[in-house]
Order: C-alpha cells, then sequence, then structure tokens
C-alpha cells in the first residue's frame, strides 16, 4: 500500500448545525417518548407484571449524535447537491435508511449504489462517517474536487495522532481491532503515511498471545505472516518489527480486553528487555473510548439485578453493539436483535448470538407471569428504536 499524502483542501468538520425544520425531522426519527419517560424514572420502569432495567448509559454516544447532525445539517445546507457517503455513516440500519431516503446515495458497503469515486465530480460533496475513512479513499475523493463533510468522532482523531507519534519514533503500532472494521482500516492507512510505518492488527487475547510467544521466544517466521497475513502492513517482519511496539485499539472493541491485551504484551516486553530499558521498546497509552467503556459498565452493573433476560438493541455489524451482547451473556439469558420487527411474537424471537454471523429465532423466550427485562443498545442505536422495542414487548401484556 503507498504511501498517501492528503494535500491542503477546504474539509468541512464543524460549523453546520440542522435548522429547526430539520432538528423537527431528526425528532421524529429518532426521539422516544417512552424512553425519555423511563430515564426520568431513573431507569426503571414497570407495567403489566414487565419491569425493564435500562443500563445508565445506552444509545447515542456524543460521536454518533454529531455524525447523525452533520449529516442532516448537509441535506439542509446542499438540498440540490448529489450527496455521497464514503460507506455507512454508523452501524445501524435505520439510520442508514433514513440517510438513503434523504437522497444521500453509499460509495461503498452494505447500501452502496451504482455511482463509483472515479464517477464523482467537483460539484459532488461527500460525507466521511463517525468512524473516518482510510487516507487512500480521502484522497481520491479529494483528487476529485469533492467538497468534503467530515464526522469522524474526536476519539478517532485521538488514536490517530497517538499512532503517528509512535511511528515518529520508530515503533510499530500493535491495534487491538478488527482487520476489516472501517475505523481500524483507517487507523492502519495513518500509520503507513510515514514511509517505515508498520502495524499488527490482533483481534483479541489469543492473537495477542501469538505475539507475545514470538517476543519472547521468536519462531517461525513465515507460520507467523501467514496467520498475520491480513492484519499486518506491507512488508512487515516480526524478527524486526516486533522490537518496538506501541498500543493502540479500534475504540469499539472491550475495553477490560484492550487493557489485558496491553499488560500481555509489556510483560513480554519486560521479559525480553527488562525493566532499564521498558520505555525504549513498549509504548501505551489509553486511547479507550469513554463513551464505549461508559456502555459497556452500564451493562456489568445490571449483573445483580436478577434479570430473567437481556435485549441488546443494535445493528447487527456493530462492533460495540456486539461487545455489550457478550457482557450481557456473562450473566443473563441475551437477545442481540436490531428493532422492534425481530420480536416476532410473544413466543418467537429473531436475534444474532454472541459470536456468530446469522439470526437464530429462539421460542419461549419471554417468560410467563412476573419478568425482569435488561434493556441496552449500541452506541449507534437511536432511542427510538429503544422505545419501538419496549412497547413491542408491553403490548403482548
Amino acid at each position: 500500500m503507498p504511501t498517501v499524502a492528503v494535500h491542503n483542501k477546504k474539509i468541512i468538520r464543524t460549523g453546520m448545525k440542522p435548522g429547526n425544520a430539520m432538528q423537527d425531522i431528526l425528532s421524529r426519527q429518532y426521539y422516544s417518548h417512552i424512553i425519555a419517560r423511563i430515564k426520568k424514572g431513573g431507569n426503571v420502569y414497570s407495567k403489566n407484571g414487565i419491569t425493564f432495567y435500562l443500563t445508565d448509559s445506552f444509545g447515542f454516544c456524543y460521536g454518533v449524535d454529531r455524525a447523525v447532525d452533520l449529516a442532516y445539517a448537509t441535506r439542509e445546507k446542499y438540498p440540490n447537491t448529489r450527496l455521497f457517503l464514503t460507506t455507512e455513516i454508523i452501524h445501524n440500519p435505520r439510520v442508514n435508511k433514513n440517510l438513503l431516503e434523504m437522497g444521500y446515495q453509499f460509495l461503498t458497503g452494505p447500501y452502496k449504489g451504482h455511482v463509483t469515486v472515479d464517477e464523482l465530480t467537483a460539484e459532488d460533496v461527500v460525507v466521511i462517517p463517525a468512524f473516518g475513512t482510510d487516507l487512500q479513499t480521502l484522497k481520491r475523493v479529494l483528487d476529485k474536487g469533492c467538497q468534503i463533510v467530515d464526522t469522524t468522532c474526536g476519539s478517532v482523531l485521538n488514536i490517530w495522532r497517538r499512532v503517528e507519534s509512535y511511528i515518529k519514533d520508530h515503533f510499530t503500532v500493535v491495534i487491538h481491532g478488527k482487520h476489516y472494521h472501517e475505523e481500524t482500516q483507517a487507523t492502519s492507512s495513518r500509520v503507513l503515511k510515514n514511509p517505515h510505518g508498520k502495524y499488527i492488527v490482533v483481534l483479541n487475547m489469543k492473537e495477542a498471545d501469538h505475539v507475545a510467544h514470538y517476543i519472547c521466544q521468536g519462531g517461525d517466521k513465515e507460520t507467523f505472516l501467514k496467520k498475520f497475513e491480513k492484519a499486518t502492513s506491507p512488508g512487515f517482519d516480526p524478527d524486526h518489527d516486533l522490537e518496538k511496539i506501541g498500543l493502540a485499539n479500534q475504540t469499539t472493541m472491550l475495553g477490560s480486553e484492550s487493557l489485558s491485551i496491553a499488560d500481555h504484551l509489556k510483560k513480554a516486553m519486560l521479559k525480553r528487555y527488562g525493566n532499564k530499558t521498558l520505555s525504549e521498546h513498549f509504548l501505551n497509552f489509553d486511547t479507550i473510548c469513554s463513551a464505549t467503556d461508559d456502555r459497556q459498565n452500564a451493562v456489568m452493573a445490571l449483573e445483580g439485578k436478577k434479570l430473567n433476560l437481556m435485549i441488546v438493541v443494535g445493528g447487527y455489524n456493530s462492533s460495540n453493539t456486539n461487545q455489550l451482547c457478550y457482557i450481557s451473556s456473562q450473566f443473563a439469558s441475551t437477545y442481540h436483535i436490531e428493532n422492534f420487527e425481530d420480536i416476532l411474537s410473544s413466543e418467537a424471537i429473531r436475534h444474532k448470538p454472541h459470536g456468530q454471523w446469522e439470526t437464530v429465532v429462539t421460542n419461549d423466550w419471554l417468560p410467563k407471569g412476573p419478568v425482569n427485562i435488561g434493556v441496552t443498545a449500541g452506541a449507534s442505536t437511536p432511542d427510538k428504536v429503544v422505545g419501538d422495542v419496549v412497547e413491542k414487548i408491553l403490548s403482548f401484556r
């Protein structure tokens, strides 16, 4: 992958807010009266034998809220202009379908239209999603002369700054994330801004352990590179590129696992180089997103509520929602659904079990008699979607 330099060009990042008319549309599409009522009641709501326990933190985070506002404000500012998104603005089907209905076209991803980046013109406006975009795509859009509206979250920008500082000091970046996720692809592209930039992406502790073992004991280089062939920078050499490492993470990963991975790799570097020179070989600064961390901690806080089941609402391809599903599944029967339509009846629910790609239908999911239900939602999920789920469940009683 070649090094890419982004030339100076006007990119809108701030200064646009939806007007009153667009605010009314946003309210109709995303505000929920029942969720507002539950929040005022301390996040607990009982009716007809069902008690809902909403987590203290759920749904739209600041970064997502900002991205959606900017997208709607862009439509308002450019009412007669072709509008494009590089891919999904966030991983929530309701939001992306609303943008389609507003006239947005998607250049890549599951909502991809018929227009490609090569077919853009200088009259077009392109919106970059909350998790950013890779530098190659950004440069191609800039070269077309398009106006760009950048909704990249501040937490993601903070990680990019940290990564660039690692590379400046000749440290290889170890990213805890999914190599195929848009945010991690955007982050890794920042590594390659520097000609000597190197990175490796680890999905979980198991993969981090492979890296730690190689740091301490070496191993077969070809086997190692085969294992991480889709998750390393071009020309990656573990014998050389693991001598100095700096830790970063995809913002939507499990925060506790990011911390554990950093600690595990730190111990490996200590074992190999000793404490005296550790700072010359290992760097780690906290890049865990506070909003993601808050939502994960809020789910953990429900563990003592004697729940009959847990409902996790959010896009099936949403990384942070899947992490919430994993946490809640440790202490309660958990159903990850995208919206109220996945609740087929009081007897059947369609959901995606944690760790699986496909949805399944489970029968007898809602117990008879009094029931305690925990509810949370991913950072890309509007309150309206959560409210629809609560009202659907209440309709059975």
